[in-house]
């Protein structure tokens, strides 16, 4: 068995911190996030558990999370980085044009990265993503550094909510003003 900080369990367990946010913000009134799962078609099915053992994803999935916050639009995906260095191999181009798309639709689109190295959620908003993203396009570097991070999207835990993304979607919201 895995533990919990193994690779097996690492999306998962942030997965799991952010639906807890995201319940804990939908009973305060908060906020309205909704996880979108990826489609899959199933192979085989074992016929005594009723399991799925074979399967392939349908189509290529956009964001993790959608819903709104107090009458604004989000969409975000939640990635975790072992190290201080995040590969944008991990962010597919689909998933950038989708939301691009979502933000010219006026939308607010955002990563939300765990680096375990640190034990620290970021908010990265999806214009800082896109400078990363081009650079990469352009022939630069294909990754981006902690070091390169704006201290004021880091996310701290308070009143029980353990990635309070609110915070920095505030600032991130102000910053377009």
């Amino acid at each position: 068995m895995p533990s919990w900080n193994s690779r097996g369990l690492r999306g998962s367990t942030l997965e799991e911190l952010v639906n807890m946010t995201n319940e804990k913000y939908q009973l305060n009134h908060l906020a309205l996030i909704q996880k979108i799962p990826t489609p899959i078609k199933p192979i085989r099915i074992d016929q005594q558990s009723r399991h799925i053992t074979l399967a392939y994803f349908e189509q290529k999935s956009t964001v993790d999370y959608i819903g709104v916050v107090q009458g604004v639009p989000v969409c975000f995906d939640a990635k975790e980085c072992a190290t201080d260095t995040f590969p944008l191999q991990n962010v597919h181009a689909h998933q950038v044009e989708f939301m691009e798309e979502y933000e010219r639709q006026h939308g607010v689109a955002f990563l939300l990265i765990y680096f375990a190295k640190r034990n620290v959620f970021y908010y990265l908003t999806f214009r800082d993503l896109k400078v990363f993203w081009d650079r990469a396009q352009n022939g630069g570097r294909k990754s981006f550094t902690f070091a390169e991070l704006k201290e004021e999207y880091i996310i701290s835990s308070k009143n029980g909510v353990f990635v309070h993304y609110l915070e920095p979607l505030s600032k991130d919201l102000a910053s377009r003003e």
